[in-house]
């Protein structure tokens, strides 16, 4: 199964990369999460929830986690992806999530594609899509977070699961 999201931002597409690389500026639109990775092909890439005042990074547990296939920068990025959330999303193994940048006069056009999926796949593995990049339009066009229920996903309750 294959999911197609595809959105125009006003920024360059150096920004852009930046926005989808640097653990900091990701975490503005992934609800927080630190995706840590040094985005070099073979390398690791590995999501955590933010870690409490007194804890360590490390004391948090990877809810994503993968390897980047393909990086080349700032046009596009292929990684695979396996989610560990819930017991529902680490059923549906790994699949994979390609990043393409393309400039389009002033802005640019992002294309994720989300496939590798089983066919019928949990809706939890790839319906976040829209808040994400949602977000992260948001950010880089007005410098604010986007505000949506599924901010609430990664407080202590956890998700939502598909069962």
């Amino acid at each position: 199964m294959e999911k197609v999201y595809e959105i125009y931002i006003k920024t360059t597409p150096e920004r852009l990369w930046e926005a989808i690389t640097r653990t900091d500026l990701r975490a503005k639109y992934t609800f927080g999460l630190q995706t840590l990775s040094d985005y070099t092909p073979g390398s690791r890439h590995e999501a955590r929830p933010p870690a409490p005042a007194g804890a360590s990074r490390t004391d948090m547990p990877i809810i994503a986690e993968g390897e980047n296939l393909e990086v080349d920068p700032p046009r596009r990025l292929v990684q695979s992806f396996r989610a560990l959330w819930s017991d529902d999303a680490k059923a549906e193994g790994t699949s994979r999530v390609t990043w393409q940048i393309e400039p389009v006069g002033d802005s640019c056009r992002l294309t994720v594609t989300h496939d590798q999926m089983r066919e019928g796949a949990c809706e939890e593995l790839y319906g976040g899509w829209p808040m994400v990049l949602s977000g992260l339009k948001t950010l880089l066009e007005t410098g604010q977070l986007l505000t949506t229920p599924g901010s609430l996903a990664y407080m202590p309750d956890g998700p939502q699961s598909c069962a």
